[in-house]
Protein backbone atom coordinates (compact mmCIF):
# COMPACT_ATOMS: atom_id res chain seq x y z
CA UNK A 1 0.00 0.00 0.00
CA UNK A 2 1.26 3.46 -0.81
CA UNK A 3 0.28 6.89 0.48
CA UNK A 4 1.47 10.08 -1.17
CA UNK A 5 1.18 12.56 1.68
CA UNK A 6 1.05 16.31 1.16
CA UNK A 7 0.98 18.96 3.86
CA UNK A 8 -1.63 21.51 2.82
CA UNK A 9 -3.00 24.90 3.76
CA UNK A 10 -6.35 23.66 2.43
CA UNK A 11 -7.73 21.07 0.04
CA UNK A 12 -11.02 19.90 -1.43
CA UNK A 13 -12.43 17.22 -3.67
CA UNK A 14 -15.44 17.42 -5.98
CA UNK A 15 -17.35 14.87 -8.02
CA UNK A 16 -19.02 16.67 -10.88
CA UNK A 17 -20.44 19.89 -9.47
CA UNK A 18 -20.67 18.53 -5.90
CA UNK A 19 -17.95 19.25 -3.35
CA UNK A 20 -17.72 15.99 -1.38
CA UNK A 21 -14.81 16.75 0.94
CA UNK A 22 -12.95 19.81 2.17
CA UNK A 23 -10.31 20.51 4.83
CA UNK A 24 -8.37 23.45 6.17
CA UNK A 25 -4.76 23.07 7.30
CA UNK A 26 -3.72 19.44 7.36
CA UNK A 27 -2.77 16.58 5.10
CA UNK A 28 -3.92 15.16 1.80
CA UNK A 29 -3.37 11.41 1.62
CA UNK A 30 -3.51 9.93 -1.88
CA UNK A 31 -3.94 6.20 -1.20
CA UNK A 32 -2.99 3.37 -3.57
CA UNK A 33 -3.69 -0.28 -2.75
CA UNK A 34 -1.69 -3.04 -4.42
CA UNK A 35 -2.41 -6.71 -4.80
CA UNK A 36 -1.55 -8.58 -1.63
CA UNK A 37 -2.11 -5.64 0.72
CA UNK A 38 -3.93 -6.43 3.97
CA UNK A 39 -5.65 -4.68 6.85
CA UNK A 40 -2.25 -4.61 8.57
CA UNK A 41 -0.93 -2.42 5.73
CA UNK A 42 -3.86 0.01 6.13
CA UNK A 43 -3.40 0.16 9.91
CA UNK A 44 0.37 0.65 9.60
CA UNK A 45 0.00 3.54 7.16
CA UNK A 46 -2.79 5.19 9.17
CA UNK A 47 -0.53 5.13 12.23
CA UNK A 48 2.38 6.51 10.18
CA UNK A 49 0.26 9.33 8.70
CA UNK A 50 -1.21 10.32 12.07
CA UNK A 51 2.16 10.35 13.85
CA UNK A 52 4.60 11.50 11.14
CA UNK A 53 6.30 14.64 12.40
CA UNK A 54 6.01 16.99 9.42
CA UNK A 55 4.56 20.08 11.09
CA UNK A 56 6.88 22.76 12.41
CA UNK A 57 7.40 23.57 16.06
CA UNK A 58 8.30 27.01 17.49
CA UNK A 59 11.89 26.56 16.22
CA UNK A 60 10.60 25.78 12.69
CA UNK A 61 11.71 22.12 12.91
CA UNK A 62 9.60 19.14 11.85
CA UNK A 63 8.72 17.97 15.36
CA UNK A 64 4.92 17.85 15.39
CA UNK A 65 2.44 15.36 13.94
CA UNK A 66 -1.13 15.78 12.70
CA UNK A 67 -2.24 14.39 16.06
CA UNK A 68 -0.06 16.87 17.97
CA UNK A 69 -1.50 19.90 16.18
CA UNK A 70 -5.04 18.64 15.51
CA UNK A 71 -4.88 18.77 11.73
CA UNK A 72 -7.48 17.42 9.30
CA UNK A 73 -6.93 14.80 6.61
CA UNK A 74 -8.39 14.48 3.13
CA UNK A 75 -8.02 10.87 1.93
CA UNK A 76 -8.39 10.14 -1.77
CA UNK A 77 -8.18 6.71 -3.38
CA UNK A 78 -5.56 6.82 -6.15
CA UNK A 79 -4.81 3.56 -7.96
CA UNK A 80 -2.42 5.37 -10.30
CA UNK A 81 0.18 5.37 -7.49
CA UNK A 82 0.72 1.73 -8.49
CA UNK A 83 1.63 2.59 -12.10
CA UNK A 84 4.47 0.56 -13.56
CA UNK A 85 6.24 2.68 -16.18
CA UNK A 86 9.36 0.57 -16.66
CA UNK A 87 8.35 -0.72 -20.10
CA UNK A 88 6.89 1.21 -22.99
CA UNK A 89 5.10 4.51 -22.77
CA UNK A 90 1.75 3.45 -21.39
CA UNK A 91 1.61 2.84 -17.63
CA UNK A 92 0.52 -0.59 -16.47
CA UNK A 93 -1.74 -0.91 -13.45
CA UNK A 94 -1.58 -4.69 -13.03
CA UNK A 95 -0.10 -4.29 -9.52
CA UNK A 96 -3.18 -2.39 -8.31
CA UNK A 97 -5.61 -4.37 -6.17
CA UNK A 98 -9.05 -5.18 -7.58
CA UNK A 99 -11.58 -2.43 -6.79
CA UNK A 100 -13.54 -4.38 -4.17
CA UNK A 101 -10.36 -5.12 -2.18
CA UNK A 102 -8.92 -1.64 -2.66
CA UNK A 103 -12.12 0.05 -1.51
CA UNK A 104 -12.31 -1.95 1.72
CA UNK A 105 -8.65 -1.22 2.55
CA UNK A 106 -9.01 2.50 1.84
CA UNK A 107 -12.05 2.50 4.14
CA UNK A 108 -10.01 0.67 6.79
CA UNK A 109 -7.24 3.30 6.46
CA UNK A 110 -9.78 6.13 6.90
CA UNK A 111 -11.47 4.47 9.87
CA UNK A 112 -8.09 3.85 11.56
CA UNK A 113 -7.32 7.58 11.25
CA UNK A 114 -10.72 8.52 12.67
CA UNK A 115 -10.24 6.15 15.61
CA UNK A 116 -7.11 8.13 16.47
CA UNK A 117 -9.30 11.23 16.81
CA UNK A 118 -8.51 12.89 13.48
CA UNK A 119 -11.18 14.51 11.31
CA UNK A 120 -11.03 12.79 7.93
CA UNK A 121 -12.83 13.80 4.74
CA UNK A 122 -12.81 11.56 1.67
CA UNK A 123 -13.40 11.50 -2.03
CA UNK A 124 -15.63 8.91 -3.68
CA UNK A 125 -14.20 5.58 -4.69
CA UNK A 126 -14.12 4.84 -8.46
CA UNK A 127 -15.38 8.31 -9.34
CA UNK A 128 -13.72 10.93 -11.52
CA UNK A 129 -12.72 13.58 -8.99
CA UNK A 130 -11.38 17.09 -9.16
CA UNK A 131 -8.92 17.51 -6.30
CA UNK A 132 -7.73 20.96 -5.31
CA UNK A 133 -4.55 20.89 -3.23
CA UNK A 134 -2.76 23.90 -1.77
CA UNK A 135 0.53 22.20 -0.86
CA UNK A 136 2.22 24.00 1.99
CA UNK A 137 6.01 24.13 2.07
CA UNK A 138 5.83 22.32 -0.28
CA UNK A 139 5.99 19.12 1.74
CA UNK A 140 5.30 15.85 -0.11
CA UNK A 141 6.30 12.44 1.25
CA UNK A 142 5.77 8.96 -0.20
CA UNK A 143 4.96 6.24 2.34
CA UNK A 144 5.00 2.54 1.47
CA UNK A 145 3.86 -0.30 3.72
CA UNK A 146 5.95 -2.96 1.96
CA UNK A 147 9.40 -4.27 2.76
CA UNK A 148 11.73 -3.14 5.47
CA UNK A 149 10.16 0.30 5.94
CA UNK A 150 8.03 -0.98 8.86
CA UNK A 151 10.19 0.54 11.59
Amino acid sequence: MKVLLQRVARASVAVGDEKVGEIGPGLVALVGVKQGDTQADADYLADKVANLRIFSDAQDKFNLSALDVGRQILAISQFTLLADTRKGRRPSFTDAAPPEIAESLVERFVEALRLKGLRVETGRFRQHMLVEIHNQGPVTILLDSSGSQRN
